[in-house]
């Protein structure tokens, strides 16, 4: 059987070190719908103008079509011996899509893991993380600043906008911050739309018998070494 793996957490949780490191370790893909349907928009078959269209409307993808999404990335070969699910499933209906498709090929869920974090600490973890381009090496200015050489707050000209975030790495490179983790109201309205969404989900697979929450706020290497211990007993 493969490895049938769904992450969840709130945006700061560490959810993309862990993928990465389930992904070199156990050699499975990680999917994120929202990779797969950013690349939507380079593709012209039917299935990809659909979602150009639903996407162009400003809708959200419904349930059938994101679960048509899922089953054609799952059927792709690098996905013969499972899957990361990061961002998927988002509802009951597509969860419960999600093990009927999964029965169907003689495969199940073999755990969900929750980063759960406190909610301060998430918001710090986005609000002050920047990466180097040059290395793809991630630090951030609260929690992990050993690369960084010097950090400011740079004044838009005319105030129109909030300070910027000036983050130096050692060797003078300037390092690159995600658009959205630079405004504080854009990551607050994640961490609302995180906690109404995924508590349905929470709950469904906590009566499944599935359910790994795994404390976040601990070093890398401790949250990768829990991940493992899990994976392991999964196996």
């Amino acid at each position: 059987m493969g490895l049938y793996l769904i992450l969840m957490g709130v945006q700061g949780a560490g959810k993309g070190e862990q993928a990465k490191f389930i992904e070199s370790t156990y050699g499975i893909p990680q999917v994120s719908t929202g990779d797969l349907f950013r690349a939507m928009k380079t593709r012209t078959d039917e299935l990809a103008q659909r979602i150009q269209q639903i996407m162009a409307a400003g809708n959200l993808i419904d349930d059938d079509t994101t679960n048509e999404v899922v089953r054609e990335r799952l059927s792709q070969p690098d996905a013969a011996n499972g899957v990361i699910l990061d961002g998927y499933p988002r509802t009951p209906a597509q969860a419960d899509w999600l093990e009927n498709y999964l029965n169907s090929r003689g495969e199940k869920v073999g755990a969900v893991l929750l980063f759960e974090i406190d909610l301060y600490t998430a918001f710090k973890r986005a609000f002050g993380r920047v990466k180097s381009s040059k290395t793809g090496e991630t630090f951030n200015i609260y929690s992990n600043a050993g690369g960084i050489k010097s950090y400011t707050w740079e004044e838009s000209p005319d105030k129109r906008f909030p300070p910027r975030l000036v983050a130096i790495a050692a060797d003078g490179e300037e390092l690159a911050r995600r658009p959205d983790d630079a405004s504080a109201d854009a990551i607050i309205k994640r961490i609302d739309t995180f906690l109404k969404t995924t508590q349905p989900l929470i709950d469904h697979y906590k009566r499944k018998g599935l359910l790994k929450v795994i404390p976040a706020e601990r070093s890398i290497e401790e949250v990768s070494a829990e991940v493992k211990r899990i994976i392991d007993a999964v196996k």
